[in-house]
């Protein structure tokens, strides 16, 4: 097994996380549950300011479960069509939102099972939004957290979800939600794919991916 950073510094970490982005958390507009779970879905291999910039025509002419259950996927498509897979993504809305009407009364249910049954929902998006519209200590884990917490030494797993139960392993539930967003800014701002800038990340004397000793 690849070597993890030791629980005592786990605390340290999200403290300078906590300094590094304060700012963190969702960066997706939406008004409620049914806009939080299109939006969510919109996001997949795709910025959130991207999507940002769909949503406020989108939601403006389908603002409800039931008013996407009765749109054309083509039309739909012409409003999301700069986003990535925006041609996939507008068929899943629609189909998302006929099972939301026909099975939960056009409300998005706060199950996570019943949530991964909807056409579209994975289980990134059902945890994002459990953790955003309905306050559940979640962790969602997409290519940030994972890159980030399997660099820094968090966790090992060859999977988001093998991150994901590792991070809930490691990490108190009450933090696990902000945990998510905290991961998520740092690899956005700092923890780059291609290129990390560890020379202005406070974590580089615990971080592995940096190879150092780290705290004692």
């Amino acid at each position: 097994m690849k070597e993890l950073i030791p629980d005592k510094h786990i605390p340290v970490i999200m403290d300078r996380l906590e300094i590094m982005h304060p700012e963190a958390a969702c960066a997706l507009d939406f008004g409620t549950h049914f806009q939080l779970l299109a939006a969510v879905m919109l996001s997949a291999q795709t910025t959130d300011v991207s999507v940002n910039k769909v949503t406020p025509v989108l939601f403006a002419k389908y603002p409800t479960a039931e008013a996407m259950a009765e749109a054309d996927p083509i039309e739909v498509q012409e409003i999301i069509k700069t986003i990535g897979l925006y041609k996939n993504k507008s068929k899943n809305l629609v189909a998302m939102s006929k099972m939301l009407v026909s099975d939960y009364g056009g409300e998005v249910p706060g199950c996570y099972e019943e949530l991964v049954r909807l056409p579209g929902v994975g289980r990134k998006t059902a945890n994002v939004v459990l953790a955003e519209g309905f306050g559940e200590a979640r962790i969602a884990v997409d290519t940030h957290v994972f890159r980030v917490s399997n660099r820094i030494g968090l966790t090992c797993a060859k999977d988001p979800e093998g991150v994901e139960k590792m991070l809930m392993d490691r990490l108190p539930e009450d933090q696990w939600s902000r945990s998510h967003h905290l991961l998520i800014f740092h690899g956005r701002k700092v923890c780059h794919a291609r290129r990390p800038d560890c020379g202005n990340c406070l974590l580089a004397d615990l971080c592995l991916y940096n190879k150092t000793e780290g705290l004692e």
